[in-house]
């Protein structure tokens, strides 16, 4: 917040940060404005028939969510229905519910907002790999790697965090910090292993004797 009792901002002075190459935009509302109160984001579609609600349930994090179309016309998929959503369309979603979208109209925007019920908000550690890989794609991953190098020092303990950090820095380039956070990931939960076993963001450091110490082979289908 600003020594301002508020602060306005339009949706096109957020940053825009690329999410995959379906065409998912993803514009960082609660993080522009340092909002701890609750979760609250926004995705725009530059085309008819980018994404712009990734295919994702909630159970892990058990979050409600509610999408609210503020322009633009969206098509949602909820587990297996579809369901048309012109502006002015709120959708909420319950935790297990599988959800995404596509924009149907060029322009499109879509509110995204969330939680857990019955406790109080918590910033979620996705917004940060979030950033940090849209900045990748950006052609900034040393501004990614360095977003995810503050997180792992502000939560050490996260193997998330860590494993993240392996991704990006391998990606950059980093070879020896790769292997060193993918080596912590794995000390703070052996699953780490498992994902780095096909993940490619690890092309680079894949023939490294550490490497394929740290990384079991995924189990036969």
């Amino acid at each position: 917040m600003s020594e301002k009792p508020y602060e306005t901002a339009h949706v096109d002075e957020l940053e825009a940060l690329p999410v995959d190459d379906e065409g998912l935009v993803w514009r960082p509302v609660r993080r522009h404005f340092g909002i701890e109160a609750f979760g609250v984001n926004a995705y725009t579609a530059a085309k008819a028939g980018d994404r712009v609600v990734e295919e994702h349930t909630e159970r892990t994090n058990e979050h409600e969510e509610l999408y609210f179309v503020a322009r633009g016309r969206a098509r949602f998929t909820l587990d297996e229905e579809t369901v048309d959503a012109p502006t002015g369309t709120f959708v909420f979603v319950a935790p297990e519910t599988k959800r995404g979208a596509v924009a149907e109209e060029a322009g499109t925007l879509i509110l995204g907002m969330g939680g857990k019920r019955g406790e109080a908000f918590a910033v979620s550690g996705w917004e940060t790999s979030f950033a940090a890989y849209g900045y990748h794609r950006k052609g900034e991953t040393e501004r990614g790697v360095q977003l995810l190098r503050e997180a792992v020092e502000r939560e050490p303990g996260s193997w998330q965090g860590h494993y993240h950090l392996a991704c990006l820095s391998a990606l950059a380039g980093h070879r020896e910090d790769a292997l060193e956070h993918l080596a912590s990931a794995v000390e703070l939960d052996g699953e780490a292993s498992r994902w780095a076993s096909d993940d490619d963001d690890f092309a680079a450091v894949r023939e490294e004797p550490r490497f394929r110490e740290l990384v079991r082979e995924p189990a036969a289908p």
